[in-house]
């Protein structure tokens, strides 16, 4: 925690221990020691601040907050303090108290330089810009080091970043950080490379491209050299902003003489040639093309490039690059865009790819780099292309089995890259189902051939004939969406299983499963599967909808809960982990990577994710612990849930998922489209706002300010429940308008690629009635909400309303239930069979019945002083009428039928654990399969097995919990 050398100072021998006790976790020991020298030593601050780290530790939040602020009004100014308080401070969650504490020991200590630079970073962990350019003068002139000066520069260009007013940006900050930079450059005093890249920064973001370009050829330019080409790159950008094409074509080819296998240039190099074109541009007749030397102006001095590159690497002893053989490929399909008959001076497709092949087919790149280019070939070329390929493979004798394998792992990456080629172009598809099933025989040889060649493989390396195994499953998963035979399904989870045995790190492997265990309603396994990828870092954002897309939906509560931490816990810590990010790249002077940082910031504070996990994750806390645990009062206010704020950014929500993850070989006409994208994430919102609006009208119904039995409006008005009710009305406005949106979404019947975005929620819940139903029960609390205003007496009509609601909500509740009627999982014809539906109706159930018993207990809250009230009156009265009144009797039919159909719920859940766990693997057929096969497709078929079981029994526990809190409900 701290450094600690030759201890001179008596006070760091005498702190020693609880260092050393904190360092080591042992926090209660920590507060002992820390106590124990207090007596001792009472204004020791710094043994205050380290016990009320201890007490931070062990949750004692309130107490080691008192303790710090004693020590903070102090002001101190000795190293010990200050340090351990902005660790407090920071694992509090509050850094801008420590800007205070550096504040104060400044005022006290002005000529520090520590303190200044801390003061400094302190506002740089809150984003305080303009502080922060004031404090890197402050501490320039006490320390004129070039640093200090620049880290001025520096705040100024993140105002003008972080500006609202474009204008401001750009009259007043830009130009003012510039001014600063040429102060410098005139003085002679420009010593680093980051100080260059800054000057540069501010030039680029002013539009100042002349002058940038000035900087970067001139002298200032000869300082950046970290990164290869740094120098030219930036000199493209600009040519290409200013749109100086002889420039960017002139530039691109000297470097591609240098490099031809650089292919960040050939799209310079392509891109200029045609605006030339377009121009009518032509050379003048005297002197240089351009200031960078001789441009090529027409498509045959392109094309002659081209083709001398590729000559260059025909003629040479040593591996030839690819860049020239793709650059020829890229002329073509760029010529071909805009209709130039020259493209004919290049070649045949056909050709050129055959030859390519017989270059680099021995590469695994040779598949990704044709694939782009597969649209060259005509239709009727495609069989054409493939046999020629396959001949350029070189496989050994016929085996037994009728197939030819190849001897060593070139000759079979190249048969793979056939293979894989062959997919891409459709072949695949275009078989029938005998055809398919013979290609998977096909395959599945080959990948047990190629195994021989990883017999020594470490764990962690990838067997050479991986991809043989997934191309097979993504066979049987053509066939199970083509035949609906989910005997299919199953073999193609035999064969993921098996892979994954033989390679335990194969992210493509787990990934599949993932998905397809998803498809067949089995949570259970896919845990394990996504835990053993080791997400790191935004791959949680990126690919964490795979696990929380269908851990609640498909039963899973407990997995629910943990999933949606594993990625909750990385966007927190981001927030903390990109401040110390962007004071890491001032002190180091990486300046340009300052905005990359809040742009990644940004990216995750916006991402669709995090609103969808975030919601979900306060929703599932409610569904397990409202009215069970805590009432759903004390629930929304450990959660601190306001029903008026709309934390999520809906306008600059970004849709971050990796939704190219699964590696795959279709065709263009079976890829996923923008079109699917865009679909996707409309679809997304539309389910978030549903689920965001339903948690706020939650909210509002636990909402404070809720005071009973108020008999006129002004009285409501006093104690807020007309500001409470017209949120109320408001959101369940909002609700409707939702509901009658995704309505008009789900008519569409959007059908994404089996490898696409997973569909939401939102076309089940519609179709199951969930989403209406739980709006009906929401609206009714407002009705329930006027009963207030008026007494039991003289509101007929509306309780006449209220009761038909509590009618209608237990028929709506009886249908969803009758939705989920049917075995979740059965033997047919000795076939497993999964209805993944019914468990997700299952789901809509419980969560529907939830928000209406939270209904009926809000209900009760209003209805118990109204009848105490009533029976008051009629005693004055002496009023012998004993009838309740109509909602009264209302409500306790709803709680009866409430009860009745939990009890029907838990009666078919019973009923499905017993089938479940009575279903005998053991006696399905697997004919026609090796051992060693059935074996694996056993093991696939126990995981959902188990999965389906654990799904029950957990629906079963939550709704026996619920039908405890139905009893408590009585008026």
């Amino acid at each position: 925690m701290a450094a600690r050398g030759h201890v001179q100072d008596p006070n760091d021998r005498r702190l020693r221990p609880i260092y050393d006790y904190l360092d080591n976790g042992n926090n209660k020991m920590a507060i002992q020691q820390a106590d124990k020298l207090l007596k001792k030593h009472k204004d020791l601050h710094c043994a205050k601040v380290l016990k009320a780290i201890g007490l931070q530790r062990t949750g004692k939040q309130d107490e080691a907050f008192t303790l710090a602020q004693e020590v903070a009004t102090q002001e101190p100014t000795d190293d010990n303090s200050l340090q351990a308080l902005t660790i407090l401070y920071r694992e509090m969650h509050r850094p801008e108290l420590v800007t205070k504490l550096y504040e104060a020991a400044v005022k006290k200590v002005p000529l520090s330089e520590e303190y200044h630079s801390h003061l400094f970073m302190a506002y740089a962990r809150v984003g305080e810009y303009k502080k922060m350019q004031q404090a890197g003068m402050a501490l320039y002139k006490i320390v004129p080091k070039n640093p200090y000066y620049f880290w001025s520069v520096m705040s100024l260009v993140m105002q003008a970043i972080s500006a609202q007013d474009e204008k401001l940006a750009q009259t007043m900050f830009l130009p003012l950080a510039e001014r600063m930079v040429e102060k410098m450059v005139k003085e002679e005093k420009i010593e680093a490379e980051a100080e260059v890249q800054l000057y540069f920064m501010i030039l680029e973001r002013l539009g100042k491209c002349v002058e940038a370009l000035e900087v970067i050829r001139g002298p200032l330019g000869e300082k950046l050299t970290s990164e290869l080409q740094s120098r030219e790159s930036k000199c493209m950008k600009l040519y290409q902003r200013l749109q100086r094409w002889p420039e960017c074509n002139s530039l691109a080819h000297k470097l591609l003489l240098k490099n031809p296998d650089d292919w960040q240039f050939y799209p310079c190099y392509f891109d200029s040639l045609f605006h030339l074109i377009d121009q009518s541009w032509s050379p003048p007749e005297e002197g240089e093309h351009c200031s960078e030397g001789s441009v090529h102006h027409t498509v045959a001095e392109v094309v002659r490039f081209v083709e001398d590159r590729i000559k260059g690497e025909d003629g040479k002893d040593s591996r030839a690059l690819r860049g020239p053989y793709l650059a020829r490929l890229e002329l073509i399909h760029r010529l071909r865009e805009r209709g130039c008959p020259e493209e004919s001076l290049l070649g045949e497709p056909l050709e050129l790819m055959v030859q390519f092949f017989g270059k680099f087919g021995d590469k695994p790149c040779c598949i990704t780099d044709l694939k782009i280019y597969l649209h060259l070939l005509a239709p009727e070329q495609h069989v054409q292309f493939i046999n020629r390929l396959s001949e350029a493979v070189p496989l050994g004798e016929q085996g037994e089995e009728g197939f030819a394998f190849p001897e060593d792992t070139k000759a079979l990456q190249r048969h793979l890259c056939v293979c894989q080629l062959s997919r891409a172009l459709g072949l695949h598809h275009a078989l029938d189902v005998e055809g398919k099933l013979r290609l998977i025989t096909e395959l599945k040889a080959h990948y047990h051939h190629g195994l021989k060649f990883g017999k020594t493989a470490l764990k962690t390396e990838l067997q050479h004939s991986d991809m043989y195994c997934l191309m097979v499953a993504h066979v049987y998963i053509d066939l199970w969406k083509e035949t609906e035979d989910e005997n299919m399904v199953w073999q193609c989870l035999g064969v993921l299983q098996e892979g994954l045995s033989l390679s335990p790190s194969n992210a493509q492997f787990k990934l599949l499963l993932l998905l397809v265990y998803c498809h067949l309603g089995a949570f259970e396994p896919v845990v394990d599967l996504y835990s053993s990828l080791d997400a790191k870092h935004v791959q949680h954002d990126t690919i964490g909808f795979l696990l929380t897309r269908y851990a609640e939906s498909l039963g899973q509560f407990a997995a629910a809960s943990q999933s949606c931490n594993f990625s909750l816990r990385f966007f927190h810590s981001n927030q903390k982990d990109t401040s110390e990010y962007i004071i890491q790249a001032y002190k180091y002077g990486a300046f340009e990577k300052i905005p990359e940082f809040i742009a990644l910031r940004n990216r995750l504070n916006q991402s669709l994710h995090f609103a969808q996990v975030r919601t979900e994750r306060m929703l599932l806390d409610l569904f397990l612990e409202a009215d069970i645990v805590l009432s759903l009062d004390e629930s929304v206010k450990a959660m601190s849930l306001c029903p008026e704020e709309d934390d999520i950014p809906w306008d600059t929500m970004r849709d971050n998922r990796d939704l190219t993850v699964f590696t795959s070989w279709d065709p263009k006409d079976r890829e996923l489209t923008a079109e699917h994208r865009r679909r996707s994430l409309e679809e997304e919102s539309v389910w978030l706002r549903l689920r965001s609006l339903t948690l706020r009208v939650l909210a509002s119904l636990a909402a404070p300010g809720h005071t009973p039995s108020q008999q006129n409006s002004e009285a409501v008005h006093e104690n807020g429940v007309g500001d409470k009710s017209s949120v109320l009305s408001s959101l369940l406005s909002q609700l409707n308008q939702t509901l009658q949106t995704a309505a008009q979404i789900t008519e569409k019947r959007i059908q994404y690629p089996f490898l696409g975005p997973p569909s939401t929620r939102l076309a089940p819940a519609l179709s199951s009635g969930s989403c209406q139903c739980q709006a009906a029960a929401l609206q009714l609390s407002v009705h329930l909400q006027e009963l207030e205003t008026v007494s039991l007496d003289e509101s007929s009509e509306l309780q006449t309303q209220i009761c038909n609601g509590f009618i209608s909500l237990v028929v709506q509740l009886q249908e969803i239930l009758n939705k989920c009627k049917g075995d979740v999982l059965e033997m047919k014809d000795s076939k497993l069979k999964t209805r993944p539906s019914l468990l997700e109706n299952l789901i809509f159930f419980v969560e529907t019945v939830c928000i209406v018993l939270w209904m009926a207990s809000h209900c009760a809250k209003i209805l118990r002083p109204l009848k105490t009230s009533l029976q008051k009156k009629k005693k004055k009265k002496k009023d012998t009428n004993t009838a309740l009144p109509a909602v009264v009797c209302g409500f306790q039919e709803l709680t009866g039928s409430l009860q009745d159909l939990l009890t029907q719920a838990l009666d078919y859940i019973k009923g499905q654990e017993t089938g479940v766990t009575a279903l005998k693997l053991a006696g399905l057929s697997l004919e026609g399969h090796t051992e060693e096969e059935a074996s694996f497709m056993k093991a696939a078929m126990d995981k959902v097995q188990s999965s389906y079981l654990r799904s029950l029994q957990e629906v079963g526990d939550l709704l026996k919990k619920r039908a405890e809190t139905i009893k408590n409900l009585k008026i």
